[in-house]
């Protein structure tokens, strides 16, 4: 039987880590089994809640939406990158990528999931999860380079969070307008077997949004 790992944290209204200003997760029932004779609820979220993908068009004007990712670019070969000794807010360098263990395996059309262990602070009532390590915008224009289009990371974001303005997100600016594409809010990365696995990190088909829920799923 295939050993399968989600790498989705659950859509749970009590247990979630999302922005203040930003739509929070609602799941009401509309209908219950013993008053209408089915079930049924009223579901509604913004586009980049829980682990979910950032598309192009997220921050760039004509980029590429949900609908318009090739499906090949989000299931396939991913290599496992252990970034867990960053601390809270501390950079991640391309030195950090390219010295890594395992940095030789980086190759054109490899998906990149890069494990900081900040997962283990979702839905905490603390300012923690929104402290998370983050990376340098170079690192971006290296990535594209090395053939990297697609990368998932197990916090809030690849640029540092800010909860308030001025906003300022110069990796996703990097890297999202050279074609990339950016999962947000990975879990048990610390569970996958090895530095390389198989994932699907396929969103719901949201046609013309800019960024969709993720139910990642990983297996060897």
């Amino acid at each position: 039987m295939m050993n399968l790992v989600d790498l989705s944290h659950p859509l749970d209204p009590e247990h979630m880590s999302i922005p203040p200003g930003l739509p929070q997760l609602t799941c009401c029932p509309i209908a219950t089994v013993p008053k209408d004779g089915y079930s049924m609820h009223a579901v509604s979220f913004g586009s980049h809640t829980g682990t979910h993908i950032d598309a192009p068009s997220h921050f760039i004007a004509d980029g590429k939406t949900i609908d318009q990712i090739p499906l090949n670019a989000l299931v396939g070969h991913a290599l496992v990158l252990d970034l867990t000794h960053k601390g809270p807010q501390e950079i991640i360098t391309w030195n950090d990528i390219s010295q890594n263990p395992h940095a030789e395996k980086i190759e054109p059309g490899i998906i990149l999931l890069l494990h900081t262990g900040w997962s283990k602070h979702w839905g905490s009532d603390q300012q923690i999860y929104w402290d998370h390590p983050y990376l340098s915008p170079d690192v971006a224009d290296k990535l594209i380079a090395s053939g990297i289009s697609v990368i998932g990371i197990d916090c809030a974001s690849p640029d540092k969070s800010q909860l308030e303005p001025p906003w300022d997100f110069p990796f996703h600016h990097a890297f999202l307008g050279r074609g990339g594409f950016i999962v947000e809010n990975l879990t048990a990365l610390e569970e996958l077997q090895g530095p390389t696995v198989t994932v699907n990190l396929l969103p719901i088909n949201l046609v013309g949004c800019d960024g969709a829920p993720v139910r990642g799923i990983a297996w060897n």
